[in-house]
């Protein structure tokens, strides 16, 4: 095995043996991006130098690639954006304070959707990336480039940030784990906000043990963002010893399992996931999140809302891409924008935009926080009767370029993972087999409740175990 090919566990353990250095390790994955990133597409930049010598630095640490909309000190930090071309970031986010506190090396920019605004990676501004077990297919989207960097080995593990299902679904398409950690779990301080009230930064590894370490470095109060709580973080990886789903009750949700135009490779797939689990000892218990129906719309006003507030402060004037065309402080916000913004990027400001503004304000964005309210009560019932909840975790397996062309046919890609985002509850896609036809990765998608990562966790190892 190469050592770009290890994954945390494997690395660490390796660098503590003395088998190879951490500068053979990040040498070893600075090769692979040479050979194969021009193909795949998964960097934007990778700082070579600043990752041999932290490598050099620190004899045990562990190279991470790093979605482009969190904040590294020195590099760039663009969210694959024009408007944020040539941008540098003067800090570290928290999850990287915490990251170099724990023996990772934050080395390269993986790409994703503009603004994380996709399901695809063809949002980027900035560059392709292909799915690596098929170049002429999407690796999904936002946190694409994550995806791909960890499914096609480009990396160790990389980070992503989920806010209706961008972690997960890019990890089902390119056959990886991938964890959307409950609502304030993890900071984002530091992390470019698109809609503030779902956006959660999480792991993507190549095993469900990779993720609990990574998760357990991410994990923490911080006394920059509010929403984290003062709480101890659990031991993740510890509480993966003895994993077994038997007597687990696995809650099956028919508004998920029973949706008009889930492609048959996936619902085979997903029906087989349920059986090896009843083999295996759970119980499986048929379930109803009733408001389900209505999660799509509550996202599509809630998140562009939050994002047409959070991307006023790219104008032109403080930072970023200013246009050369402007004439007056009017065309310098206009223009600028209007060059620097892609078309998804504008689509959902204005439709932000319109759901805030006076007399829409009651009828859109009030009604739909007090609909993502019967939402998340309807995950608090059914994780009264079950431990967690199976259900697929993209409609399709990944699709060819320019196949979804309609903007509204995209959105239905996170039909199954918005209602988790709404609710913040945990949730995680896991690798469950491969389509018969055309041989491409089928994650599905395992939801705990609110800070029940340890349970989540445990279930995904035992569920990854029976499924190799």
């Amino acid at each position: 095995m190469e050592l770009f090919e290890l994954g945390i566990k494997a690395a660490q353990d390796g660098l503590a043996k003395g088998e190879f250095s951490a500068t053979e390790l990040v040498k070893s994955v600075i090769d692979r991006y040479h050979a194969k990133n021009a193909e795949i597409g998964a960097y934007l930049t990778f700082d070579e130098e600043q990752a041999l010598a932290l490598a050099a630095a620190n004899p045990k640490s562990v190279p991470i690639a790093i979605k482009d909309l969190i904040n590294v000190e020195g590099q760039p930090c663009t969210c694959a954006s024009k408007i944020l071309k040539g941008y540098v970031s003067p800090y570290d986010a928290t999850v990287v304070k915490n990251l170099k506190a724990n023996g990772f090396i934050p080395c390269g920019r993986v790409n994703m959707d503009e603004f994380a605004m996709g399901s695809s990676t063809e949002n980027s501004g900035l560059g392709v990336t292909r799915n690596p077990y098929d170049l002429a297919r999407v690796p999904g989207g936002s946190s694409g480039g994550s995806a791909a960097a960890v499914g096609g080995n480009l990396c160790i593990a990389a980070l992503g940030t989920d806010t209706g299902g961008s972690i997960r679904q890019p990890a089902s398409f390119c056959n990886c784990v991938g964890i959307k950690p409950s609502y304030g779990r993890v900071s984002r301080f530091g992390v470019t906000a698109f809609a503030s009230s779902l956006d959660q930064v999480g792991p993507m590894t190549k095993t469900v043990e990779d993720s609990a370490i990574l998760l357990k470095a991410l994990a923490g109060h911080d006394e920059m963002d509010g929403t984290t709580p003062h709480d101890p973080v659990p031991d993740y990886v510890k509480a993966l010893e003895g994993a077994s789903l038997k007597g687990v009750r696995v809650g099956l949700p028919k508004e998920y399992l029973e949706v008009a135009g889930l492609d048959p490779e996936v619902k085979r797939i997903t029906d087989e996931a349920i059986a090896r689990c009843e083999a295996a000892g759970a119980e499986l218990v048929p379930v109803s999140l009733p408001h389900t129906e209505y999660a799509m719309a509550v996202y599509y006003i809630i998140a562009p809302a939050e994002a047409s507030a959070n991307l006023a402060r790219f104008d032109g004037v403080r930072y970023g891409h200013r246009s050369a065309q402007a004439k007056d402080v009017y065309s310098l916000y206009t223009k600028s924008r209007a060059e620097g913004f892609g078309p998804e990027v504008k689509r959902r400001i204005i439709m932000g935009t319109y759901v805030l503004s006076s007399g829409y304000y009651d009828a859109y964005y009030g009604r739909a926080q007090k609909v993502r309210t019967l939402i998340k009560q309807d995950f608090d019932r059914v994780f009264e009767q079950v431990d967690v909840l199976l259900t697929p975790c993209a409609p399709t397996p990944a699709f060819k370029f320019a196949e979804l062309q309609d903007p509204l046919t995209m959105y239905l890609n996170d039909l199954f993972t918005i209602p988790s985002s709404l609710a913040g509850v945990c949730a995680a896609s896991v690798p469950a087999g491969f389509t018969k036809d055309t041989n491409l990765p089928v994650g599905v998608q395992l939801i705990c409740g609110g800070f029940e990562e340890e349970r989540l966790l445990k279930i995904c190892k035992a569920f990854e175990d029976i499924s190799k």
